[in-house]
């Protein structure tokens, strides 16, 4: 016979399912790890069937306790370790034991990245597109073709279908759609900007709205730097490619009239400059 829901007289939460995914959220914001014995309990109630059926638009607001939370990255960690995360999540949960390449490090397990990046998002008290386009913006790369691993070719066709239905599925706040999307195109190519391609830096920051949607650029370098320092020793650091994204559009924003080739041009100057200035 399933086992009682042990947990659901003190969480307040009627539903066995549902009291589960809270339960995650809940212990994610105490200091200690959950035990063994917690951990197993909920792994059993999972396995009894508890989250089968549930309606997704039931299932979103305990998610969105969990994403929303001061450490997030340790309540999907909960979900991933007692199986919850495969039954609600199985587009993130297919993410881990997958490899990816780390710029100048070795490859990195993409699940446990992500949780990185998560609690991250939490350190800053990011707010809620950040944190969904963090979740979500890998979910191409879960069935990339073991033959290419670590690479993932096409993960962009694959992810962005991918994410459109999640969020169709718990009904996500439609706010946080579009930075997800964009995060899945983008945020490998502001991981690659440089300082000697002034042209290509004005192409993006005009793609990414750098100069007409300032709060929505601003969110994805949010995006991109949970990102960053989700890699192992960079937390706390500042995110250089925000830095030089930054000097470049306010190198462009007294240009009148703001052609590309104007841009590019201040843009050159602005960056060359201060790289000269720091060998100096």
């Amino acid at each position: 016979m399933p086992s009682e829901p042990f947990f659901l007289p003190e969480f307040g939460q009627t539903d066995p399912g549902l009291g589960l995914l809270r339960m995650a959220a809940l212990l994610a914001e105490t200091d200690d790890d959950p035990g063994e014995e917690t951990l197993d309990l909920m792994a059993e109630q999972v396995e009894s069937g508890c989250l089968a059926g549930l309606d997704p638009a039931d299932v979103w607001p305990e998610l969105l306790l969990s994403l929303g939370g001061p450490a997030p990255g340790k309540a999907f960690r909960v979900l991933r370790i007692c199986g919850a995360l495969q039954i609600v999540l199985p587009e993130v949960d297919a993410l881990f034991g997958v490899p990816q390449l780390s710029d100048g490090q070795n490859e990195v397990d993409l699940g446990a990245h992500l949780l990185r990046s998560l609690d991250e998002a939490g350190r800053r008290d990011a707010p809620l597109p950040v944190r969904f386009a963090l979740l979500v913006m890998n979910v191409g790369k879960g069935d990339s073709p073991r033959e290419h691993l670590p690479h993932h070719y096409k993960h962009i066709d694959r992810g962005g279908p991918r994410i459109s239905g999640i969020a169709e599925r718990f009904g996500v706040p439609a706010d946080c759609v579009p930075l997800a999307l964009t995060a899945l195109s983008e945020c490998e190519r502001v991981h690659r900007a440089s300082e000697v391609r002034a042209g290509p830096v004005a192409q993006m920051l005009e793609r990414l709205g750098a100069f007409d949607a300032p709060e929505s650029f601003a969110l994805l370098m949010e995006v991109c730097s949970c990102d960053f320092t989700a890699h192992s020793g960079r937390s706390g650091e500042a995110y250089p490619k925000a830095v030089l994204l930054e000097t470049a559009r306010n190198a462009c924003l007294p240009i009148e009239p703001a052609t590309p080739e104007a841009r590019a041009e201040a843009i050159a100057q602005a960056l060359r400059s201060q790289r000269w200035s720091s060998e100096g």
